[in-house]
């Protein structure tokens, strides 16, 4: 398939505060179409977010396969397709110093209705290495990596497509859920995985909670390579529960990690574990029951000290939760939890480490998902009010499930605001949001554009594409806009850094009188820089999302400008890794448009700090005001040009930084699993003899084994008030068949696609009782 020359958008410092379009705060704009249904989200510059997609059957196509990665172009709200050669279903993902960006892991090759690719290795039937319909390799060991390209370059050439070679560049274990998190001297740490499985990463009874029979990896590996993998005794630990572990590197250089309901901090240098306090109430945050998680931000108000916050989630027994194969409870009739719960791991005052409750969400949500703004709030979108992610046609208690392939219901979508320095009870707030009329579930992601709105897309609880079902594939993105698009004025600023450095030398941007009104004081007062890096998105979590306000003082001049005297990072690269990130400008909460700056010095290296200069005072100057006009903010605006950090060097220079292309990383087909969408692991435990097989039981449970048939008429409403206001009109009445219902298509028949956690799949375990906790 041949690629279109993108035309070249400049858009003049002037133009960044023209009405080109006007926009209500709070509300949603269409965005497009997707062209293929947004798993994976990343910004790559001012221009472009990169989409990637799983191998399924999308009507966009590449060299006459089906897509499975775009880049949407954010200004003309399109998309165009790319070549991915492995597929990327349920990879991690990172930046990286020179502003690439780099995928980890994924799934084997699949075909239509998520059936194993035809090309299976001699003798082993249960894997693939290629599908001839589809055209996707093998993703397990995949390492892709992408250089962004700006309106202004050449999409044919192979300087802007994905590098996605696994016979010359791979990992050296199968990652499939794994977790990325940068090192402060931009290398990668990877963790854990599935090499094969389901629903979750264990089997029942849990006798192998290390490696599940060969199905779970319990280790790590870096990127670039720093010899051979480790096992990491805290995914063992957590074994079953440990799917997209969440990481975030703290400012000794060690990681906080938290699965299940366990928390560490975790040395990658030493591979030392300190445990941590437990999750409250033991609600399970990671995949599948994906609370909403993100590091609230870094300012100078709390010295930079790194705290996360985890809401939502979803409370189960370890019953309920099942194996690989499928969950025992109907998970969506099982409302999410609406608690939030945040940490600090290395408190500077000498305080406890331990978790503190805060406020409440506005409701119930698993899936739900942190967009850091750049007024220093965080956005939570998309998700659902009840069950987890995932998709299945049945679980273990239901043979007909009443919302397709769905194990959540309820649609979330309303977002909603958390203000970290806003009192105790005044923390949440979803005022005059609008509801999304879309259902934002499994394979949702979001992303903060560099005008501050928000791109919103995907959702696919279906083990293929299904356009006709109750949460169908979706291909339409919205763009949502925060409470500060209902500015009449538009901070504009100059003289932003290409590169920013750990300490040194302050550097002046200056804000003229036309960006603001009123006095030059108060304005100055309330300016501040704020650096905000979106990440990686993926399955409701960004990984590498960080925010960090610089510290700043001012000059007040007589023409009404503001000159701002702006410090470098603080000399820690642990508090906000090297690579790209936009900077923003935000007087009294309104943010400018982003500029693109690269931070640190654009190698995967002990990056160069250096003591901080002092800023100068403040100046003040009484009369000074601001002339700006009363101009409407736009959903379509950019920076001036000269914004732009460029970014260092290509995808190719990238592949010799780390130094790991070779043909001794080739792929070992012989270790290939089997797509995990078709059926559970041929090393499972063997359903029939489990509590609740299948193995012809048919009669209900009654405290024995057993599952019992059903139909959607068996789906008994929750009397709880936890069905989304958007599903129906009548919560109590709840019908597939609601014609008012936003998200109802046509009538619902008996899905045809294979099922992903089929029974037959062969299994092999002992049966011995699981010892111990999850």
């Amino acid at each position: 398939m041949s690629h279109r020359q993108l035309s070249l958008l400049a858009l003049s410092l002037a133009a960044a505060t023209s009405a080109l379009d006007s926009h209500s705060a709070g509300s949603f704009e269409n965005g497009g179409n997707t062209q293929v249904s947004a798993m994976m989200m990343f910004l790559g510059n001012l221009d472009k977010v990169y989409i990637l997609d799983k191998s399924e059957a999308n009507s966009a196509t590449f060299n006459g396969y089906p897509a499975m990665g775009s880049v949407y172009d954010i200004a003309t709200r399109t998309a165009t397709t790319m070549g991915v050669t492995t597929n990327v279903f349920c990879a991690s993902g990172l930046h990286l110093p020179n502003g690439s960006f780099v995928t980890f892991g994924g799934n084997g090759a699949v075909g239509p209705g998520g059936n194993i690719g035809d090309t299976t290795p001699p003798g082993n039937p249960y894997t693939a290495t290629f599908d001839t319909k589809f055209g996707d390799y093998d993703g397990t060991k995949a390492i892709r990596i992408l250089k962004p390209c700006t309106s202004s370059d050449d999409f044919t050439s192979p300087d802007c497509q994905w590098f996605d070679n696994a016979t010359q560049l791979s990992m050296q274990g199968q990652r499939w859920y794994s977790t990325a998190e940068a090192r402060g001297d931009g290398s990668i740490a990877i963790i854990g995985g599935f090499t094969n499985g389901g629903y979750i990463n264990r089997n029942t009874p849990n006798t192998d909670p290390a490696y599940e029979g060969g199905a779970a990896n319990p280790t790590y590996e870096f990127f670039p390579a720093k010899g051979e993998a480790q096992v990491m005794q805290f995914m063992i630990k957590t074994s079953g529960l440990n799917a997209y572990p969440h990481t975030y590197l703290m400012p000794s250089g060690k990681m906080l990690v938290q699965a299940n309901y366990s928390t560490m901090l975790w040395d990658p240098d030493t591979n030392t574990e300190t445990d941590l306090p437990d999750m409250p109430d033991q609600i399970v945050r990671v995949y599948p029951a994906s609370g909403a998680t993100a590091m609230l931000p870094l300012t100078p108000e709390n010295n930079w000290t790194p705290t996360v916050i985890f809401c939502g989630g979803v409370l189960m027994t370890d019953e309920q939760w099942g194996n690989y194969s499928w969950p025992w409870a109907d998970t969506w009739t099982i409302p999410a939890s609406n608690k939030c719960h945040t940490i600090t791991p290395e408190p500077t005052d000498g305080s406890t480490v331990d978790y503190v409750e805060v406020d409440p969400m506005l409701e119930t949500r698993t899936m739900g998902q942190f967009i850091a703004l750049p007024d220093l709030t965080m956005l939570v979108v998309n998700g659902g009010e009840n069950g987890t992610a995932g998709y299945s046609t049945r679980t273990l208690n239901t043979l007909q499930m009443p919302f397709g392939q769905s194990l959540s219901s309820g649609p979330a979508g309303t977002p909603a605001i958390f203000n970290p320095r806003a009192a105790a009870g005044k923390q949440w707030t979803n005022a005059g949001f609008d509801t999304s009329s879309i259902a934002r579930l499994y394979h949702s992601s979001a992303i903060l554009l560099p005008d501050g709105s928000v791109l919103i897309a995907g959702s696919n609880p279906n083990v293929d594409v299904n356009t006709t079902t109750v949460f169908p594939t979706t291909y339409e993105a919205e763009i949502f806009y925060p409470s500060y698009f209902s500015a009449s004025n538009r901070p504009t600023f100059t003289g932003a850094p290409s590169t920013l450095t750990y300490g040194g030398k302050y550097f002046d941007l200056t804000v003229p009188a036309s960006a603001y009104s009123g006095s030059a004081n108060d304005a100055a007062d309330n300016t501040s820089v704020v650096l905000v890096r979106g990440g990686w998105t993926t399955h409701a979590m960004n990984m590498g999302q960080r925010v960090m306000q610089l510290n700043n003082t001012y000059t007040v001049n007589s023409d009404g400008s503001i000159t701002l005297h702006v410090s470098q990072l603080p000399p820690n690269p642990n508090l906000f890794q090297p690579g790209p990130t936009l900077m923003f400008v935000t007087m009294s909460g309104i943010p400018s448009n982003a500029t693109w700056v690269t931070v640190g010095s654009g190698n995967i290296e002990t990056q160069p700090t250096s003591n901080a200069v002092v800023l100068p005072s403040s100046v003040r100057l009484d009369g000074a005001k601001g002339n700006g006009s009363n101009t409407t903010t736009t959903g379509n605006n950019k920076s001036d040009a000269s914004h732009t950090g460029v970014l260092v060097g290509g995808i190719i220079a990238a592949i010799a930084a780390v130094g790991i292309l070779g043909a001794s990383f080739g792929i070992c087909a012989a270790r290939r699993r089997r797509e995990v969408a078709r059926q559970a692991s041929e090393r499972s435990y063997p359903m029939s003899t489990a509590s609740g097989g299948a193995a012809g039981v048919t009669g209900a449970r009654a405290g024995g084994p057993g599952f019992r048939g059903s139909d959607s008429s068996a789906f008994i409403p929750l009397s709880q008030g936890n069905e989304s206001h958007a599903w129906a009109p009548n919560a109590s009445q709840l019908s597939l068949q609601t014609p008012s219902s936003p998200y109802f298509d046509d009538m619902r028949t008996h899905s045809s696609e294979f099922d992903p956690y089929h029974q037959n799949a062969p299994r092999v375990s002992n049966a011995s009782a699981r010892p111990g906790r999850l």
